[in-house]
């Protein structure tokens, strides 16, 4: 039980890595501090959104419309670190 639960971490830590490293390049966009013809950035911001948005689509169907500010990030976390805590529990 111990080998799930270490490997569930190492899962979560590197979801919860992408989604700060979407979170962070998404303001670099919006506040324009990086343009966002810069091809590299915008692949690489593509791609992390791309493996992030069938997990996210499902919160934000549920969350409420709030405008420009998306809570599903957020909700995705908080909702992996409860299972982090209940399956450190079972351990």
């Amino acid at each position: 039980m111990l080998v799930i639960y270490e490997i569930l971490s190492i899962l979560t830590s590197a979801l919860i890595m992408l989604i700060i490293i979407q979170f962070i390049i998404g303001l670099l966009f919006a506040f324009n501090v990086v343009n966002a013809s810069n091809d590299f950035l915008m692949a690489f911001y593509n791609s992390i959104q791309r493996l992030l948005d069938p997990v996210l689509r499902p919160i934000r169907n549920v969350l409420p419309q709030t405008g420009a500010i998306d809570f599903s990030p957020l909700v995705l976390i908080i909702g992996m670190q409860i299972l982090m805590v209940v399956v450190r529990s079972a351990v």
